[in-house]
């Protein structure tokens, strides 16, 4: 049976909830509610309460729309009033555990620290830490940037869903020690948008301090935007409204409801990504990645990997994908948003990428239908090779750099899924029994004992900085001279320069001279 339990804040007294042996407390806020004149705002710290606040229900999900490729929407009705953020831990003891704070992704534009697939609960009891999930606001709420074309009409950086990060890393460095966590030893982890979000903390003089290490699961440095990009969605979406630049102020108090319309309207998710960190030479570095390089970070241990078979999980935006023949792959390939990548200015020439691929390919017994490789190229092309970039980058500061490349495949979507994007979280949190896990991993999937492995391997890495376990001892940090990386799945086991000769190819017209964006 539940029962509540209090720990206080610097802004008042908590009342969480004791389940199954740990203490848990939601829906906490770590900054002001964005509404009014904070809306497209910097985060600004919370008031404090009187009495007692009861902290035993999840906040409100960030404003957002259905997703469409899991059809689902995220925490209940979702709210501007959302920055808040949810603590598991094993007691509120005064204890100095390690803390897991996870930044979600969702393309910037879907997801909740409240999602049942992230609940810290399996973590928190099996490694003895403190794990923390937060909201941060989406879209255009958290990343429409209004200085460069309206000027002081919107003087929004279009960085604010990120320094809603920061502000929630600052409450935990303040606060989290009534929880019975570290503070000195916080690892900030997150997939996909929340690894992107990472990778441009690890280039923000501002974040140095708010935490210890990091985890970045299928996003890089080289997704940070530039700033023209983020001019021309709000060009579009001023556009949509009729309004000139100058009336942009407008947009403050205009229904959320109707904002989140013309978001879905102006930047459908289904026509890539139109949100996110920008490189605007303030807040975040104009070259994120040349920052890392420059050693930005260094110092900071750091583990870093990708999926093996990333892009299947988009497959729901595009169909047409299956079957593709070799004619309509090379067409594909030569497409100028397939050429194109929001960190770099890459270009290759489909017809020599299919042959490499495809040798390559041949040669380990893995398919080479035109479909196979339509998803293996754009997986190392936006997700492996960026990330591998990244990771050699902040090796040459920092020898705690370690990488795996996740290859267990979900028999999901008819066996269309197999390793894409997002399988590998519930294995992370241990929540492959949630419902909402199950689009991902069905029911009775044979896993074995990779989730319990990966589990600690995370922990592991949150508490000492290496992810080695008893499990995994031969988990060496990742060179450019070995580039050793774990692999995780039905077996796992280290190697060296995994699926090399594909990312030489990309490589290899990096050193050309197509630099960063």
């Amino acid at each position: 049976m539940a029962t509540t339990t209090s720990t206080r804040t610097s802004y008042g007294s908590l009342r969480g909830v004791t389940e199954d042996g740990l203490v848990v407390f939601r829906g906490v806020p770590y900054a002001r509610p964005p509404l009014g004149d904070l809306r497209f705002a910097p985060p600004q710290p919370p008031e404090a309460w009187t009495g007692v606040r009861d902290a035993t229900v999840f906040g409100p999900s960030p404003m957002q729309p259905t997703n469409p490729v899991t059809g689902q929407q995220a925490g209940g009705t979702p709210s501007e009033d959302c920055l808040t953020l949810n603590v598991w831990t094993p007691d509120t003891d005064g204890g100095r555990r390690p803390v897991l704070v996870w930044i979600h992704g969702g393309a910037f534009t879907f997801g909740a620290g409240s999602r049942a697939t992230c609940h810290g609960a399996v973590l928190a009891r099996r490694g003895d830490v403190v794990v923390v999930t937060i909201n941060y606001r989406l879209g255009l709420f958290g990343y429409l940037r209004g200085i460069d074309i309206c000027g002081e009409a919107l003087p929004s950086s279009g960085n604010e869903g990120l320094l809603d990060q920061l502000a929630a890393l600052r409450w935990v460095r303040e606060e989290i020690a009534a929880f019975g966590g570290d503070p000195e030893n916080v690892t900030v982890a997150g997939q996909s948008a929340g690894a992107i979000s990472i990778s441009a903390m690890l280039a923000m003089p501002a974040a140095r301090g708010l935490f210890q290490k990091a985890i970045l699961q299928s996003g890089s440095a080289m997704a940070v935007q530039a700033p023209a990009r983020a001019n021309g969605v709000m060009e579009s979406i001023l556009a949509d409204l009729g309004l000139a630049p100058h009336e942009a102020g407008r947009l403050r108090v205009l229904p959320a409801a109707q904002l989140l319309e013309v978001q879905s309207r102006v930047t459908p998710r289904a026509a890539g990504v139109a949100y996110g960190p920008i490189g605007d030479g303030v807040d975040v570095p104009a070259d994120a990645l040349a920052a890392i390089a420059a050693g930005s970070s260094a110092g900071i241990p750091l583990l870093v990997g990708t999926n093996l078979e990333e892009r299947k999980f988009f497959r729901r935006l595009d169909p047409w994908a299956d079957g593709l023949s070799d004619e309509v792959l090379l067409a594909r390939l030569a497409e100028p948003r397939t050429s194109a990548h929001a960190g770099d200015s890459v270009q290759f020439d489909p017809v020599e990428a299919i042959a490499v691929y495809r040798e390559a390919r041949a040669a380990r017994g893995e398919s080479t239908s035109a479909e196979e490789l339509w998803f293996a190229i754009l997986s190392d092309r936006r997700h492996r090779v960026p990330a591998m970039r990244q990771a050699e980058a902040h090796a040459a500061h920092t020898s705690q750099t370690f990488a795996y490349l996740f290859t267990w495949k979900s028999p999901a979507w008819g066996g269309k899924l197999g390793a894409g994007h997002c399988v590998e979280i519930p294995f992370v949190f241990g929540t492959l029994d949630a419902a909402e896990a199950q689009d991902l991993v069905p029911a009775g999937s044979s896993v074995g004992t990779l989730p319990g492995q990966m589990q600690d391997a995370w922990v592991a890495f949150a508490r000492t900085g290496s992810p080695r376990t008893r499990d995994l001892p031969g988990w060496e940090p990742y060179t450019a001279a070995r580039r050793t990386t774990m692999l995780l799945g039905p077996t796992t086991g280290s190697m060296d320069a995994p699926n090399e000769a594909e990312r030489c190819f990309w490589d290899a017209r990096v050193q050309a001279g197509s630099a960063p964006a």
